[in-house]
């Protein structure tokens, strides 16, 4: 396996090694926002919210914060405590709570995934120029080479320009889905964080009104 591997890149030549250390890197990222994504922002929203809004229409807004403290890491839980944390001030504090700690979970919720739709056309591209210096060395091989040598040289100029090619589109294609995956459930975080911060801050404001 390790020879086959050792040859697959000898025989791509140098871009081969570029594309494997951008491969690297989009590797790196794909974990990362993998494991903050699905794992440590994620909660399913649906479930948690009906809980928050029962314990406030119960009165018991503490209870509701300390439900939020169960899940510390999740995006929704922040923003949620952030307006029941303010839920005695008025509306326009509440409102300021909510906004402020969406506007700090959500660079956090984004970043760096864009970079792997970057760093898929740059392999595709290294690919792309790894093919045309496999054609430069091909048509050397018609022009320039002795006649017993051409066949050894435009093999080689063929085997760069297939091995780049395919190498980039091997980094390129799970790059690109794995970009969509994350920003999907991304968008769906953020969504359940529009939705709901409103439906709280409507619930908190209703019972205020009702008590007052």
């Amino acid at each position: 396996m390790f020879g086959t591997l050792a040859s697959f890149f000898r025989e791509g030549g140098t871009v081969m090694y570029v594309i494997a250390g951008v491969s690297v890197v989009a590797f790196a990222i794909i974990v990362e926002r993998f494991f903050f994504i699905f794992f440590r922002f994620n909660i399913n929203g649906a479930a948690f919210m009906r809980k928050v809004q029962q314990l406030v229409d119960a009165g018991n807004v503490e209870r509701a914060i300390q439900l939020c403290n169960a899940a510390p890491h999740a995006a929704l839980a922040k923003v949620l405590k952030a307006g029941l944390a303010r839920s005695g001030d008025d509306d326009r504090q509440i409102q300021n709570g909510v906004d402020e700690a969406a506007l700090e979970i959500i660079p956090k919720l984004t970043k760096r995934t864009n970079f792997l739709q970057v760093i898929a056309n740059v392999a595709t591209l290294l690919g792309l120029l790894g093919t045309i210096f496999g054609i430069i060395i091909a048509f050397k091989a018609v022009a320039e080479v002795d006649p017993s040598m051409k066949q050894v040289v435009l093999t080689k100029g063929i085997a760069v320009a297939l091995y780049t090619t395919a190498f980039g589109l091997i980094v390129a294609i799970p790059a690109m889905l794995a970009h969509a995956v994350i920003e999907a459930s991304t968008t769906k975080i953020i969504d359940e964080i529009d939705e709901y911060s409103v439906k709280l801050i409507n619930l908190l404001v209703s019972k205020k009104r009702q008590t007052s």
